[in-house]
């Protein structure tokens, strides 16, 4: 069945009402600290949380006039508060608001997209498991090189899924940074311990040091870590789409009831579904590149790094929400197909046997090269000529003078190569 999806959770995390009440938040948390210290009366502070109120359409307005976003928004909140709004913003300077609340907004960003990857991995672990033994060739430059196992595919993918989601709650920790230290980070109207207390009231960690803003390092190692996710999924995609196509054939994307795959053919069942994932972490790494360009900001700051964020940071994070849940849904539903992964071994011949030929050739006395040259001449004629490798292998003097009968077939059991799958899973705690 293919996966629903709906990005309503964390389109709305990036909104216009959910980025002003957290810039409300951000203020009202200096507030407390004030009124804590007694700089702000405490009926004030009261009168202030009770008739604070954000209007995104009011503020839109006024920015219409004052051509400053958190201007428009602090006169909104005059409007709604009254006279204690000179209690508002005290010392503060427009950053202070944006960058920290914008914090927030990647801690619920990041969230949702650890769930993603959490039910991803669980996907891949599925598979891992499910396919542990079932035999396929394993191919190098696209060619027949030895068996493996589907399963063992599956697993590398949910190794790489581990990490992902080590990188990723790294990442949410480097970017759980407030800064209210006023303009150009001199805390010359606001105190460091204000903004201690303060950063810790939202969860926040205070950056140790800022100019203007919170350096901009952070925000391209967020974006760097979702471009590392979204070439995962990639990495995962182009092998269903490649072992997808007619000619292998050993997996397919799940294919819905009533689904149509070509307008003009009504035969086709196409990977659209990974070569949307495909497409998609084209944009996500294209994003991380401009996020990299707000790292060098003229002297204290300038903003040259805001508006490419209003669109990177809400693309990007709806984007790898969107491929997770996605793939995800494609995983759950891969049809996987072992007779075909049979079939496809049997197509070169035996070759995929070479390796386990010459290490057996050399383990009865033969040089390395004698040996290889002895094995390739009968692989190439095996490819050439479509035939058997293990007969013509033994019908070869310069083999047979080595190795009997039954030495030579055992090199063609697949479970030899099979034989240390297990430890790998150990390795893995796969079960």
């Amino acid at each position: 069945m293919i996966d629903r999806y709906s990005r309503a959770e964390m389109a709305r995390i990036w909104s216009q009402e959910a980025k002003y009440a957290n810039w409300l938040r951000v203020e009202l948390a200096v507030c407390e600290v004030y009124a804590r210290r007694g700089l702000i009366p405490g009926d004030a502070l009261n009168r202030i949380k009770a008739r604070a109120k954000v209007d995104p359409r009011r503020i839109d307005e006024i920015e219409q006039t004052t051509r400053h976003d958190v201007i428009a928004f602090l006169t909104n909140l005059e409007e709604s508060i009254g006279t204690d709004s000179r209690y508002v913003h005290i010392g503060m300077t427009s950053s202070d608001v944006l960058d920290t609340a914008l914090a927030l907004s990647l801690q619920e960003a990041s969230d949702l997209l650890l769930a993603g990857l959490e039910r991803l991995r669980a996907a891949l672990r599925a598979l891992a498991i499910a396919h542990k033994r079932t035999l396929c060739v394993g191919r190098s430059h696209g060619i027949h090189a030895e068996p493996m196992t589907f399963g063992l595919k599956a697993a590398l993918w949910y190794a790489e899924a581990g990490r992902n989601l080590e990188r990723l709650r790294r990442a949410r920790e480097t970017v759980r940074v407030g800064k209210i230290s006023g303009a150009v980070g001199t805390f010359a109207h606001i105190d460091p311990d204000v903004e201690e207390e303060a950063c810790h009231l939202l969860g926040l960690e205070p950056a140790p040091v800022s100019s203007q803003i919170v350096q901009r390092d952070r925000h391209a190692e967020f974006m760097a870590t979702l471009a590392i996710v979204a070439a995962s999924l990639e990495k995962i995609a182009v092998e269903v789409r490649s072992l997808q196509r007619t000619e292998i054939g050993e997996v397919e994307e799940p294919f819905a009831e009533g689904q149509k795959g070509s307008s003009a053919m009504p035969h086709k069942r196409n990977p659209v579904g990974s070569e949307n994932i495909t497409g998609l972490a084209r944009l996500v790494r294209a994003n991380a590149g401009a996020a990299f360009e707000n790292v060098a900001l003229w002297h204290e700051r300038d903003i040259t790094h805001s508006s490419v964020e209003r669109v990177i940071l809400p693309d990007s994070t709806i984007l790898v929400d969107y491929m997770l849940h996605r793939f995800s849904g494609i995983l759950e539903g891969l049809r996987v197909y072992p007779e075909r992964m049979r079939e496809n071994i049997e197509r070169s011949f035996g070759l995929m046997y070479s390796q386990r030929v010459l290490l057996r050739l050399t383990g009865a006395g033969l040089a390395r090269q004698a040996a290889y040259e002895i094995v390739q001449r009968n692989a190439m004629r095996a490819w050439t000529d479509r035939r058997s490798f293990q007969a013509l292998l033994a019908a070869d003097p310069a083999v047979t003078a080595h190795l009997g009968a039954d030495a030579l077939a055992e090199c063609f059991d697949p479970a030899w190569y099979l034989r240390n799958v297990h430890a790998i899973y150990r390795r893995l705690n796969l079960s």
